[in-house]
């Protein structure tokens, strides 16, 4: 909040909208306390919904007729809205993304490298913007993606279909600083994959240009030589036992040394990622293929 009020803008130049993913006393006492010093909006939704939900209450209530987005998290810079204002035109359908910034040290976590990923993003709510006209047209977010994850790419890609032009904005810049995480957090992260299903079966073509171009194949492998080894148990056939076991062993080594190349080696980032690589495409495969089994799509 204290970024926002120290934008490079009137104050009454520009309102802030919070919306709390259901009912939460403490964000909305947090709120009451800005009032009188920005033009600041407090509204809930009923229930938790997820982002988008909470997303789209935000835009249908906003007075202006541009939209600009950021996560609570994050860390606007103070002249972020004024570069958004400078190129926009109220009277299109335009949409805006901007720059972000992760801070992390030399050998971050797996975690904070996964969330450093936000700077290389296409488009990010963390740091976008959009004039309503082009909300209207697209729709604005789906509601089915319940959690943070490709709410915002569907809402590009809806943006694509509908040719509307997203420039990017270099000097609209968002710090969004890496969350506490706990230890084992990449497992809990795999439940978004369904996700990754939903996005597919809307915009197939498009998924594979910009975002997943093949298959997880390394954890399919993974999978395959587990498999081959536990039929070889149970087969007592010493051959697909040695040879399941080789293969799990060798590529579940790889992902452990692929996750660990660039991040901490800390004995407990260590023993967090041998722990998490053993389970994650397991994790993983099992949610895109109960994703694929809920929206009914061919997604592998």
């Amino acid at each position: 909040m204290k970024a926002l009020q120290q934008q490079l803008l009137n104050k009454q130049a520009f309102e802030i909208l919070v919306v709390s993913d259901g009912p939460d006393q403490e964000t909305e006492q947090a709120v009451n306390e800005f009032n009188g010093l920005l033009n600041i909006r407090y509204f809930c939704l009923p229930e938790k919904k997820g982002p988008a939900a909470a997303r789209n209450l935000g835009w249908l209530n906003a007075k202006a007729a541009v939209v600009a987005f950021t996560d609570d998290d994050c860390q606007p810079d103070k002249n972020w809205l004024r570069a958004i204002l400078a190129e926009a035109d109220p009277t299109k359908p335009q949409a805006f993304t901007g720059r972000v910034f992760v801070p992390r040290g030399q050998r971050p976590t797996d975690y904070e490298l996964n969330t450093a990923g936000l700077e290389t993003a296409d488009f990010v709510t963390a740091n976008c913007a959009c004039t309503k006209q082009a909300l209207f047209i697209t729709g604005g977010f789906d509601e089915r993606f319940s959690m943070a994850w490709r709410e915002d790419s569907d809402l590009e890609f809806k943006l694509i279909r509908y040719n509307i032009d997203i420039k990017k904005i270099d000097q609209a810049l968002v710090v969004h600083p890496v969350r506490q995480a706990t230890w084992g957090i990449s497992l809990k992260e795999q439940k978004k994959t369904l996700f990754n299903a939903l996005l597919y079966q809307k915009f197939p073509s498009l998924y594979r240009a910009k975002i997943q171009p093949q298959p997880p194949v390394l954890y399919y492998l993974i999978i395959a030589c587990f498999m081959i080894f536990i039929a070889g148990l149970f087969s007592a056939s010493s051959l697909l036992t040695v040879i399941g076991a080789t293969g799990w062993f060798v590529l579940t080594a790889y992902f452990i040394y692929r996750r660990l190349y660039h991040t901490s080696r800390s004995l407990r980032h260590v023993a967090e990622i041998v722990f998490t690589s053993i389970l994650i495409p397991f994790y993983s495969i099992y949610w895109q293929w109960y994703g694929a089994f809920k929206y009914r799509v061919l997604f592998i």
